[in-house]
């Protein structure tokens, strides 16, 4: 009798429960909120129970809590060592989807709380190692905050009668929701990505990205960029609409002219929406800026073009091509950093630039617009080997450049400030200080406060973070982590109202996930 006791304590003497920050989408029939590992040292049929707690989100917003068994494979990306899950992650970008490819066969317990601690039990036969379960949430969008937070507690795991430690890993705590708003295969597209977001006159948000119709490659590739628009703060979106579709230009198909990395600007005096995006036409290989040889034509060099909106994004003009004004002929590519541009306090409109020379090496800098978008003047580019830069007013007349550090092995950002309009160029305080693992980053002035988001990490596109400074980015001692796991990384953000942050990103659980954060969230941290 002893023996055996013993050897149910040694079966059961501990548990690991993971607790994964990463956006809960809502409206999802599955998501990952706690990964509980159960090990065993013998095989067989076992039953027992997990207790979970809930707090701060009403149960009538959950329509169903869950506890599913996985098998030997574990349901996060960075924890997996399955090789399944990590090449379609490769491919996909955001392999969440991919986690639940067993559910109908694994499902353990599925119920609607009638209070604030639910108990889930399962019977099934273990395997001997490592069991892995998760708990999972099902939320429905129309019953809680967009920008609230909730706990998500696994207070007990029991397995034959017998309670086992709890070796906890992240809190459990600040757990935040998101919208799925582009997932693979939506609208029969195989990829979404490079987001921008901005804020509209009328107060909607809209949201613009490349549709890759067939595959998750750069360009040479049919490519458009696609929008929607939102009326409630990024809690529901319009049907996804092409802004931009170069067509069959010069007798030459689709997959011949693409056109992708997109950034949308606001003209906040007037309302007008623009769009500029890069334009490949009958290039070869991956990338257009790599195949661009120098001068100024189609077929030469990638292209900067743009379309715009005068109704708030229900009708687009043709492109218009604006490569002659902005680019030097002797380069061989300059377009947009993607993501968003400004209007400065003068009504000056402002979009990022990136310029890659004849031996391919970029710098960034800026354009400008002082008649409404009609014609644009290409500044002093600010440094070289950088590239995919955002740009802010940090006060009247003072610009400010976050860029992208171009396969610089120190990981870090590079910013720096013009006050003439990008005549010249000098180094921030921050500059070198933003980590990153080399990717797009996303930049916002939000009052007096300054917001930065990318991957904070200098290794992997990995924990997804915001970061405030009150300083004009002197110093950045708020931050706050959205996703751990792993994405594609680039992001942008826009604010939904004056104390609210809209934040799209590529995340882990969807290709374009939507995020609606309150400041003073951020500025706790």
């Amino acid at each position: 009798m002893l023996l055996s006791f013993l050897a149910t304590l040694l079966t059961v003497a501990s548990v690991d429960v993971y607790n994964p920050r990463i956006p809960v989408i809502l409206d999802r029939e599955y998501n990952v909120v706690s990964e509980i590992v159960i090990p065993r040292t013998e095989a067989g049929q076992a039953s027992g129970e997990v207790e979970v707690s809930l707090e701060g989100i009403p149960l009538k917003a959950v329509k169903d809590i869950r506890l599913v068994y996985i098998g030997t494979i574990s349901p996060l990306m960075s924890r997996t060592k399955s090789n399944v899950m990590k090449s379609h992650y490769n491919f996909w970008g955001a392999g969440q989807e991919d986690w639940y490819a067993s559910r109908s066969t694994s499902v353990e317990c599925r119920m609607k709380p009638k209070s604030g601690t639910v108990v889930l039990p399962f019977n099934r036969p273990l395997i001997k190692g490592d069991n892995h379960f998760y708990v999972s949430l099902n939320i429905a969008s129309s019953k809680v905050g967009l920008s609230d937070a909730f706990s998500c507690k696994v207070n007990s795991v029991t397995l034959d009668g017998t309670r086992a430690e709890i070796d906890e890993h992240g809190p459990s705590g600040g757990r935040r929701y998101g919208i799925a708003l582009r997932n693979h295969d939506d609208d029969g597209v195989d990829t979404y990505r490079i987001p921008g977001l901005a804020r509209m006159k009328d107060g909607r948000l809209i949201a613009v990205y490349d549709i890759r119709w067939n595959t998750y490659y750069d360009l040479q590739a049919d490519i458009d960029i696609g929008f929607q628009t939102s009326g409630d703060g990024g809690r529901t979106w319009s049907r996804m609409k092409v802004a931009m579709d170069l067509g069959e230009y010069g007798g030459l198909p689709k997959d011949q002219n693409g056109c992708g990395d997109p950034c949308v600007l606001v003209d906040e005096r007037t309302g007008n929406i623009f769009i500029f995006a890069i334009w490949a036409h009958g290039q070869e290989g991956q990338a257009s800026i790599f195949s661009s040889r120098t001068g100024l034509a189609p077929g030469e060099v990638a292209q900067i073009v743009m379309v715009k909106s005068t109704d708030g994004g229900r009708t687009w003009s043709a492109p218009v091509n604006i490569t002659p004004m902005v680019k030097d002929p002797a380069s061989s590519t300059l377009f947009q950093g993607p993501g968003c541009g400004i209007t400065m306090s003068d009504g000056t409109l402002v979009v990022p630039i990136q310029e890659w020379d004849k031996d391919k090496v970029p710098s960034a800098g800026i354009m400008y617009s002082k008649d409404g978008g009609e014609t644009w003047t290409k500044t002093a580019m600010a440094v070289d080997h950088v590239c995919e830069d955002q740009v802010v007013e940090l006060q009247p007349g003072v610009l400010m450049l976050n860029m992208r550090n171009y396969g610089n092995q120190d990981r870090t950002r590079k910013v720096y400030v013009s006050s003439d309009l990008g005549a010249t160029w000098t180094p921030h305080a921050s500059n070198d200080v933003l980590i990153e693992p080399v990717c797009q980053a996303s930049i916002l002035k939000a009052g007096n406060t300054l917001l930065f988001a990318n991957p904070a990490s200098t290794k992997t596109r990995n924990m997804f973070t915001v970061k405030a400074s009150s300083d004009f980015g002197n110093t950045w001692p708020h931050a706050l982590l959205l996703d751990e796991e792993g994405g594609w990384g680039y992001s942008c953000m826009a604010m939904i109202d004056e104390d609210t942050v809209g934040i799209l990103y590529e995340g882990s659980t969807s290709h374009l996930v939507f995020q609606a954060v309150k400041l003073s969230d951020i500025m706790a941290r």
